[in-house]
């Protein structure tokens, strides 16, 4: 037991410090690593008797003893304990499953035999049951694991993946692009402070290799030795627009980075042709650069108030701009919040609102960290970085609202963004939640569109709802009042008034039914009432046979419903009578006059239905004469 306490407690420890950090457990990478080590954590808290979710329990005495070293742990305290608690649930789903599984193939064994290494691999590979866990359940049986048999079908399956994998393809490109940045100078980029420039192609490549010329209708890169066109990067997607000179003209569709140094314009010539060494004009295609740097700025924004609103937790996980929108991902173990949401919204439109300038400084990266600005983990940055501040000072004028590492392009005054509303928050993965959101007039076209389709809605409900109250009014109901405008009104008196028809009709129809003594029959000294209804909603068969079924007191109810030249069917039989007759035999008698087959339910209720509506007569004497 203590060696489990050690363990329990180190595996505690190190998942509680890469939680702060900002890892998430996952599949691949050091997410996968985290998974493990908390695993292993758990199991052996699973070993020493616990049923229930534990580590997280024990997450207050580890904060209590070591905050003061590592202050992060408060600070992420709701993420961490949220995440423990989360993932050794699942985890006791996995024991669950795999100790089942263990158990039907253990159970072939006898005391003192071997379980087969494919047994205890398929349970680690398929079902993420640890081998040494399969192990520790064997031993109070004396039942061994074949280890070498477990890594022979490890190996194996590795051997599998290598050889179905052909690589990427792309080798021969890459060492083009080690021999070009040995050749080349590194390109210089100016699209901090211009989107035109003119510059100087020092290379094209076309399928993979250089070529001195790119003519009209051919796809290549043009690389050049200065450029205002930013290369997509930190989530911010890559600039488009043109490459020109006297004799050419060519469309840049994606700007991409290679090797740090070397920026790669993807497109196709429009018209003529360019050479390697010929001067060009580069422009950025202005618009979309604007509205990509508005969502990228936003992004620092909102970034900061999701902090402010939901805990120091929050942590970037990805995120793409471009100039539709912003997609954000956080580490966040629980859906944010509608309220939440919006107090978001308020904070950022409140700092876009202020208008204040956007300032960027490059310092060496200690002084950068040293000055609070705030770096995304596992990101890695040159000793010189770009530091971008944004948003209103605190009281004392003294902290910037945003300021962090970012090496994108933006706004010079927060009031350029404009507007700014979320539109979507999801989960990606475990403990990693996803915020897309728009600016400026991409958020008044998305409002006039929720506007429309909310007036669209409306007129639906509305159309339903006349129906509706005519369809009661001739049914002998009585409602007063003009429609309402509000679309949450009409669904609440739009579902009153289908529950109101509905009742109304079944009351009408059990009346029908049974409103003589000419409508029951009696066949062998049982009550029978079997009734065809025309356009009846299937769905209040069963009530109206229940109803029925009180009426007679004793006997057998078939109601049979036509729609479409469809038929449902369903038979009820009190519950005096279903020691002798059962309605699922019954309704099999009906369902198959009806063309269909089966049917089900209880000896006291049974529904089926058939494809020949016609035949609803005859299934009902078919049914009456069984009995």
């Amino acid at each position: 037991q203590a060696a489990s306490h050690r363990v329990i407690a180190d595996h505690l420890r190190c998942s509680a410090f890469l939680l702060a950090d900002g890892v998430m457990p996952s599949n691949e990478g050091r997410g996968y690593v985290l998974r493990r080590i908390m695993r292993r954590g758990m199991r052996h808290a699973h070993l020493l008797g616990a049923d229930d979710p534990l580590m997280y329990k024990l997450f207050p005495t580890l904060l209590s003893m070591m905050e003061q070293a590592y202050p992060e742990l408060r600070r992420a305290e709701a993420l961490i304990t949220e995440t423990l608690r989360n993932e050794e649930e699942r985890f006791k789903k996995t024991l669950d499953r795999g100790l089942k599984i263990l158990d039907e193939e253990s159970g072939k064994l006898g005391d003192g035999q071997t379980l087969s290494g494919e047994v205890a691999f398929k349970l680690y590979d398929t079902y993420g049951f640890p081998v040494d866990l399969t192990a520790d359940a064997l031993k109070a049986r004396d039942i061994s694991v074949d280890m070498d048999g477990f890594e022979k079908a490890m190996e194996a399956q590795k051997e599998a993946a290598r050889a179905s994998w052909h690589g990427s393809g792309d080798a021969g490109t890459d060492k083009l692009w080690f021999e070009l940045a040995e050749e080349l100078p590194a390109s210089e980029f100016l699209g901090y402070s211009a989107d035109v420039a003119g510059g100087q192609v020092l290379a094209i490549i076309k399928d993979g290799k250089k070529v001195e010329t790119l003519q009209k209708g051919e796809e290549g890169i043009i690389l050049v030795n200065q450029t205002p066109f930013y290369a997509e990067s930190g989530g911010q997607v890559g600039d488009h627009g043109v490459i020109t000179t006297d004799r050419g003209r060519f469309a840049v569709s994606d700007t991409q980075k290679k090797l740090h140094k070397l920026w790669l314009h993807v497109g196709r010539m429009e018209e003529g042709e360019i050479s390697v060494s010929e001067g060009v004009d580069l422009q950025v295609d202005s618009d979309r650069r604007n509205a990509i740097r508005s969502n990228h700025s936003v992004t620092h924004l909102m970034h900061e108030a999701l902090r402010r609103v939901l805990g120091d937790h929050v942590a970037q996980k990805g995120s793409l701009q471009d100039d539709t929108r912003t997609r954000f991902d956080i580490s966040q173990p629980v859906a944010i919040k509608p309220e939440e949401m919006v107090q978001v919204e308020e904070i950022v439109n409140g700092q876009i609102k202020a208008d204040t300038e956007v300032t960027t400084r490059v310092m060496p990266l200690e002084e950068a960290m040293e000055s609070g600005a705030m770096a995304l983990f596992g990101e890695k940055y040159d000793d010189e970085v770009r530091v971008v501040s944004m948003g209103t000072q605190d009281a004392g004028g003294n902290k910037t609202y945003s300021v962090e590492l970012c090496g994108g392009t933006h706004v010079k005054r927060t009031g350029e963004i404009g507007k700014f509303k979320v539109i979507s928050e999801g989960a990606v993965s475990a403990g990693v939640r996803r915020v897309e959101a728009l600016t400026g007039a991409r958020v008044d076209e998305y409002l006039a569109q929720q506007e429309g389709a909310q007036a669209e809605r409306v007129q639906k409900l509305q159309a339903e709802n006349k129906t509706l109250r005519k369809d009661y009014l001739n049914l002998g109901g009585d409602i007063a009042g003009d429609v309402p405008s509000d679309a949450d009104e009409l669904v609440k008196e739009n579902k009153k008034l289908q529950k109101q028809i509905s009742d109304l009709r079944r009351a009408q129809a059990t009346e029908s039914a049974a409103g003589s003594e000419d409508d029951i029959k009696e066949i062998g000294g049982v009550k029978f009432v079997g009734k065809v209804l025309e356009n009846f909603p299937a769905k209040d068969l069963k009530p109206m046979a229940d109803d029925l079924k009180k009426r007679l007191g004793s006997g057998v109810v078939v109601l049979i419903s036509t729609n479409e030249g469809k038929a449902s069917i369903v038979v009820g039989v009190t519950d005096d009578l279903t020691g002798q007759i059962s309605a699922v035999d019954l309704v099999k008698v009906g369902a198959e006059a009806l063309g269909g087959k089966g049917g089900g339910g209880r000896p006291d209720m049974a529904q089926a239905g058939g494809p020949n509506a016609e035949a609803a007569n005859d299934a009902a004497e078919a049914i009456a004469g069984k009995l």
